[in-house]
């Protein structure tokens, strides 16, 4: 099942999304995604199966608004090896913001008085559909509600300046997430996917998540041993080679780019680039 978030006038609905039509679910308006999730794999294709009614004039916006989103670094062994870092010994954690996640078609804005060397990294989103708390990978795995694209967005002068990463990662507008959110079931193995970035039409990232260093279930089961991983949450896997930042020279997003990531079996996720207005 492919499921998201439209907007119908001043209305937000939970739909499930079928050759690019959309119909409702069934919920009342106003009912988050993340809470049809948390009633389980059942009820979900429950109604989607129900789910007849076309909804005209939809606009996708972000599929979820996050509790918590859970990003991980240096976990893709071509991207350690073009930072010219050591491998980590075990998952690197930082966080970001909910209210940095925007969604498919929103604006990516760059305040040019706080940062010059903003970076895209495309990623595998996965998206938790039952409370993990000391979750065996197997058990992680199936409290996965589905899988979704994320662009880490990373303003490097400022992650890097500072010492620690909560400022450069957690900008507003720093997390588009979307177009949909895909059931496991539609994904198989989340180990054997292709990401890509496209920025202005050149592909800049290309890459699988064989290159995974810790692949998704044991992130998840290691999250899990620290904190509880609730529904709705959304845990950010890492990013593949093809960062701007390491690039020679080094190249950022300006006003004006479009960027486009892309994991295979979900979709595209588009968002242009603008300055603060």
């Amino acid at each position: 099942m492919r499921l998201g978030t439209v907007r119908v006038g001043e209305d937000r609905l939970a739909a499930v999304e079928r050759e690019g039509r959309w119909y409702a679910l069934g919920v009342p308006a106003g009912t988050p995604l993340e809470a049809v999730l948390a009633a389980g794999a059942g009820e979900v294709a429950r109604l989607a199966a129900s789910a007849t009614e076309q909804v005209e004039d939809a606009v996708p916006v972000a599929p979820l608004r996050p509790g918590k989103i859970v990003a991980i670094g240096l976990n893709y062994l071509d991207h350690i090896r073009e930072a010219g870092m050591d491998k980590p010994e075990r998952p690197l954690m930082f966080a970001k913001f909910p209210s940095s996640v925007i969604g498919p078609g929103d604006e990516i804005v760059i305040d040019d008085e706080l940062t010059e060397r903003v970076d895209w990294e495309v990623e595998l989103a996965a998206v938790i559909g039952s409370p993990l708390r000391y979750a065996s990978e197997r058990e992680a795995l199936a409290g996965v509600a589905g899988y979704t694209v994320a662009n880490d967005v990373s303003a490097r002068d400022l992650q890097f300046a500072d010492g620690q990463w909560t400022r450069g990662k957690n900008l507003d507008t720093f997390c588009p997430l979307g177009p949909v959110v895909v059931t496991p079931d539609e994904i198989g193995d989340p180990q054997a996917l292709a990401l890509r970035t496209v920025v202005n039409g050149e592909t800049v990232q290309n890459s699988t998540t064989a290159e995974m260093l810790f692949g998704v279930a044991e992130l998840l089961s290691y999250c899990s041993r620290a904190f509880t991983l609730e529904p709705g949450d959304v845990v950010l896997t890492g990013t593949p080679w093809g960062c701007g930042e390491f690039m020679t020279p080094r190249r950022s997003l300006r006003p004006g780019d479009v960027v486009e990531v892309s994991v295979e079996g979900i979709g595209t996720l588009r968002n242009p680039v603008v300055g603060r207005r």
